[in-house]
């Protein structure tokens, strides 16, 4: 994975938007986002690695969706926008590429506001804690299979940004939880 400030020019979201800035793997950790490579070629096979962290975790069911314009076809546009749209989950979103690419953007917040956008490609695993706000794009391969866990039965729901989903609980709660997240009243970007 590769990390970096999305740098805000209008344009395809499949795109790098590569700001030229780097963000650390401690600064994604601040904002609660862990991160694992995993191989999925690894000695031993990925499957082991990944069953450790669900029993560490509480993870107790998986999927694997494919998201490409094979796969969503007509819906295609339709699909990609709506993942694009900024969100937040009542639930971690654990996902881990199986093939492909993406980009994963989270919102730095504190005290800027700012995006930092994760590229993922196979083998690489990404847990975004319930409450943070971020959204998903493919790159420019349009491609992505990916494996997800879920605490319970799998469900994504999103809630979108706005003043109601300011104040969801589990929103109120991540940024309590999280204290590099919570904006700075009279602080300046």
């Amino acid at each position: 994975m590769r990390a970096y400030y999305f740098d805000n020019v209008p344009g395809d979201q499949r795109l790098p938007h590569d700001s030229g800035r780097g963000v650390a793997l401690e600064t994604l950790a601040a904002l609660g986002v862990l991160y694992w490579r995993i191989p999925v070629d690894a000695p031993g096979g990925w499957e082991a690695k990944i069953d450790a962290i669900a029993e560490e975790r509480r993870y107790s069911s998986r999927d694997v969706v494919v998201a490409s314009r094979e796969s969503f076809g007509e819906a295609f546009e339709e699909k990609t926008t709506m993942f694009f749209n900024e969100h937040i989950h009542e639930d971690e979103e654990i996902r881990y590429l199986l093939e492909g690419s993406g980009f994963f953007d989270v919102r730095a917040e504190h005290p800027t506001d700012s995006w930092i956008r994760c590229h993922l490609e196979a083998g690489d695993m990404i847990i975004l804690p319930a409450g943070i706000y971020h959204r998903f794009s493919l790159d420019e391969r349009e491609r992505a299979r990916t494996l997800r866990l879920f605490k319970d039965e799998p469900k994504w729901t999103a809630h979108y940004r706005g003043p109601e989903t300011d104040n969801n609980p589990y929103r109120v709660e991540y940024l309590k939880a999280f204290p590099a997240a919570t904006p700075q009243v009279g602080v300046q970007a």
